[in-house]
């Protein structure tokens, strides 16, 4: 029976070492794209929501009658990103500071502009006013 010496065995031990913590970080940075990319994909889906939301407020007022009023509330921060909201040539444009998410949706005439977090709608004289009075 041939005896190990100490010296091969620390050079096996340390080889194994290095092949598991070679996986474990492949394992890791897999976890890691996912993660990123569900939050990636999470954000979108707000910053969708968030245009939905005024575009929806926005039909409401034109369907109804004249004198009508609403006050709707708009998040602060989209999944912890500040963005920006405002309505221009019938479009709503909703997208974040950093420009990674971005979403325009048709809008009726609008005398007005958004603000974040609080807007008032009014329609008077077949005429939508948003964060003005009239």
């Amino acid at each position: 029976m041939k005896k190990s010496n100490g010296g091969q065995s620390a050079i096996e031990f340390f080889i194994l070492v290095g092949v598991l913590f070679f996986i474990f970080m492949i394992f890791l940075l897999i976890f890691q794209s996912n993660l990123s990319d569900k939050t990636y994909e999470r954000q979108d889906t707000m910053i969708k929501e968030t245009a939905l939301t005024i575009q929806n407020e926005l039909s409401l007022a034109a369907e109804a009658s004249n004198g009508y009023l609403r006050t709707f509330e708009l998040p602060l921060k989209i999944l912890g990103s500040d963005y920006q909201a405002n309505i221009t040539s019938g479009f709503v444009y909703v997208r974040t500071t950093d420009g990674t998410h971005a979403i325009s949706l048709p809008v009726q005439n609008v005398t007005g502009d958004l603000s974040i977090p609080t807007n008032r709608i009014i329609k008077l004289n077949e005429t939508i006013y948003l964060n003005i009075n009239p």
